[in-house]
């Protein structure tokens, strides 16, 4: 099983999405049983979208996992916040957003948030090879 962990940037910008999204790509390259370009694509969106979402409403910073199982990417998030994601309904003229944790629902086979004893919680979705 190939593991790969990114500690999270402190501030809240697009340049430490955009460098987590090329480890993401680094990691997804050097595994032993390589993926298709297609749900490698998947995986770094659903990082994106998790990692973008833990850096705006989870405290400005997070822990990245990405573990490759037999059948599957895990992508973890951990930020500080209790607070799980939600579904709402999404905002169409641009202001609010609303349409990633659907769309991480819908990429995903399973989705999972798990509250830590420390405080926080871990974003989670398995992502077909």
């Amino acid at each position: 099983m190939d593991t790969m962990c990114i500690g999270g940037a402190t501030v809240r910008s697009a340049i430490s999405v955009a460098s987590t999204r090329e480890s993401t790509r680094d990691f997804l390259d050097g595994l032993d049983r390589p993926i298709t370009a297609e749900a490698a694509d998947t995986v770094v969106l659903v990082v994106s979208e998790l990692v973008t979402n833990a850096l705006h409403h989870g405290g400005g910073t997070c822990i990245l996992n990405l573990t490759a199982h037999p059948d599957s990417i895990e992508v973890a998030v951990q930020d500080t916040s209790p607070l799980a994601p939600r579904m709402r309904t999404p905002d169409r003229t641009g202001g609010t957003g609303g349409f990633g944790w659907p769309m991480v629902n819908h990429l995903a086979r399973t989705t999972a948030v798990t509250r830590q004893a420390a405080g926080g919680k871990t974003v989670s979705a398995f992502l077909p090879r």
